[in-house]
């Protein structure tokens, strides 16, 4: 199995980034995806979710309204589209597929500063 992220960089605050994560290795529509993140010193924290069929989805209370969790089962990809970056948004981006056994990418930096 194997999760590679892309799309990190660095942002001014305000400024967009989006993110996409491609899966291989498994059956990518069994499994709930997740995006992570950690910054420096501070614990891995949950981003955003959605169900297996991208019905359903869930954000952090710092994200909400600003960042857009996406999938496309076809592409075995999950997207998340960052708006009105902030320089709290700094941080490692980690995505995650959760069945039964739970899969983390590598993950890619997210810098926003001016």
């Amino acid at each position: 199995v194997q999760l590679v992220e892309s799309g990190g960089g660095l942002v001014q605050p305000g400024g967009s980034l989006r993110l996409s994560c491609v899966g291989s290795g498994l059956i990518f529509t069994r499994y709930k995806l997740r995006w992570y993140r950690q910054a420096p010193g501070k614990e891995r924290e949950l981003v955003a979710a959605i169900s297996s069929a991208g019905g359903d989805t869930q954000y952090s209370d710092s994200v909400k309204g600003r960042f857009t969790i996406s999938r496309d089962n076809a592409k075995n990809t999950v997207d998340l589209q960052m708006n009105r970056l902030k320089p709290e948004d700094t941080a490692v981006y980690f995505c995650n597929a959760f069945l039964v056994n739970s899969y983390w990418g590598q993950g890619t930096q997210v810098t926003v500063s001016s």
